[in-house]
């Protein structure tokens, strides 16, 4: 289902829906996130991710004209998988600052070696920030928004009960996770 203004709640709906689900929807974020190594950190959206990321900034910012509801649509909505890829919130994480803007510095690019690899089919790259470039010459960002656009035969090979993995060979950055079962089965259902 696609997301449309007339399908969104109104804040005096979504605050009593916030109050019953909450918890169920930080679960399922929780299930959709995968960790690469110790700093990096791959939140795949969902139709429900992205439906409860447009109520929570209407609700924050008290939007309720036709407007401004429009823009929150168009600024989340292209995140929302399209049934031949999977789309992520990439964050690099690091909690000393210091440690962080060194990081960054020498992480440039990152978001280009992010990948995912069926086991048998390839490493399928990250396509990275198709909204705006969010990196310079001199650091990249904290967060990124990335995309794993994926060939007929690798979604089959998935579905199929393939190991699929996680990984970045950025060379300042290498290092790969096997997706858990429970994370790769929420994934699947993104995929037609």
């Amino acid at each position: 289902m696609s997301i449309t203004r007339e399908n969104l709640m109104t804040l005096e709906a979504y605050s009593r829906y916030r109050k019953e689900n909450k918890l169920g929807v930080i679960a399922h974020r929780r299930l959709r996130s995968v960790s690469i190594g110790e700093h990096l950190n791959l939140q795949f959206e969902s139709e429900l991710t992205i439906r409860y990321q447009i109520q929570e900034m209407l609700r924050i910012e008290k939007i309720f004209e036709e407007e401004g509801i429009q823009a929150e649509i168009e600024a989340y909505a292209p995140l929302v998988p399209d049934g031949d890829n999977w789309k992520a919130t990439l964050l690099i994480e690091f909690t000393d600052p210091e440690e962080r803007k060194s990081a960054l510095a020498n992480m440039i690019g990152i978001e280009d070696r992010v990948y995912v690899e069926a086991e048998g089919y390839g490493k399928v790259y990250a396509i990275a920030d198709e909204d705006l470039d969010r990196e310079n010459d001199e650091k990249t960002s904290a967060v990124h928004f990335v995309r794993f656009q994926f060939k007929p035969q690798t979604i089959n090979a998935i579905k199929s009960g393939a190991k699929v993995t996680l990984g970045c060979d950025h060379p300042s950055y290498t290092d790969q996770a096997l997706i858990p079962g429970e994370t790769l089965a929420s994934l699947i259902e993104d995929l037609k």
